[in-house]
């Protein structure tokens, strides 16, 4: 009976043993994923060139209500992480090119992803350049434009259907800050 027990208490222990090995491997399989989106490498969105952006609703930050067919022709729509050091460095390129869009504002969308007060800083500085929306990862307007990485700069502009499409505005890498606008 004692070895029977042993028996027992070794398969157990051993159940644990292995338990605890898949934990921190998938673990560890999660760390290397979310990797590169941290450091910025890799797509900034899962839309590719011409992907139709999904219908959203939400508000701004003033409590305008908000959604895909309010953004005009040819508007740039930045999401932001706080904490994010190529947010942080990207800021100032996208605030500089949001000022000389022609149609001001309502011509710039800046997400910010977290919580209001981790946010509120960024929605401070973006206000007076853009329609700015403070949500939660994975809220409807990051959904919409399946947003992958921090930051991400798109523009979106309605093709010959009328559907809204977006394309990526991002700078290749080590270039942040670059311009969101084009030349015409």
């Amino acid at each position: 009976m004692s070895v029977l027990l042993g028996l027992v208490a070794l398969v157990g222990l051993l159940c644990v043993r292995d338990l605890v090995l898949c934990v921190g491997a998938m673990q560890r399989l999660v760390e290397e994923a979310e990797q590169p989106a941290r450091a910025g490498r890799g797509p900034a969105s899962c839309l590719a060139r011409g992907g139709r952006v999904r219908p959203f609703r939400t508000v701004t930050t003033e409590g305008v209500p908000l959604d895909r067919e309010q953004l005009l022709d040819d508007t740039a729509v930045a999401f932001f992480l706080p904490g994010c050091t190529r947010c942080r460095e990207r800021l100032p390129g996208f605030l500089e090119d949001a000022r000389g869009l022609p149609g001001g504002r309502r011509q710039a969308l800046a997400v910010v992803v977290g919580a209001e007060e981790e946010a509120a800083a960024y929605a401070a500085r973006l206000a007076p350049v853009a329609r700015v929306v403070v949500e939660e990862r994975g809220g409807p307007v990051s959904r919409a434009f399946a947003v992958i990485r921090f930051p991400s700069v798109l523009r979106v502009a309605r093709d010959a259907s009328g559907a809204l499409v977006a394309t990526p505005d991002d700078p290749a890498p080590g270039h942040a800050g670059a311009p969101v606008s084009r030349a015409a």
